[in-house]
């Protein structure tokens, strides 16, 4: 299961991808149009600043549809550099939370797996990081 989560001081969205879904750059500006909207509602002066999207290297994200995409709603992207496990605070804080609690834990479907997920999600604060 891949799941996408975008954080601005607080959760905005969390895309759970479809088992099987492959991300390439169709998919991946679908999820930025749900997420352009999400913005505008919930974190309207990132909206009004168009720079509020970091991604990492991956291909659907170097596409060109989806930098035309990008380009044609004006939306300032920061750039993501090389690897390197000094830039990527999720895989140490966040993620070794949210694994820690669901270990040893067995669900009788993937939709209480997600929503146990989304809750240790919402319960994180910054000083739990």
């Amino acid at each position: 299961m891949k799941v996408m989560l975008i954080f601005f001081k607080g959760t905005i969205m969390i895309e759970w991808v479809p088992q099987g879904q492959r991300v390439n750059q169709k998919y991946y500006i679908e999820v930025l149009i749900k997420l352009r909207e999400r913005v505008r509602k919930k974190r309207l002066g990132l909206w009004k600043d168009n720079a509020w999207i970091h991604q990492d290297n991956a291909p659907a994200h170097y596409d060109f549809s989806v930098k035309q995409f990008l380009a044609n709603k004006r939306i300032s992207v920061l750039e993501h550099p090389p690897y390197s496990p000094y830039l990527s605070p999720c895989d140490f804080y966040l993620f070794p939370k949210i694994k820690t609690a669901l270990k040893r834990t067995h669900f009788r479907s993937v939709e209480k797996l997600k929503t146990k997920a989304v809750d240790l999600l919402k319960g994180l604060t910054s000083e739990k990081l």
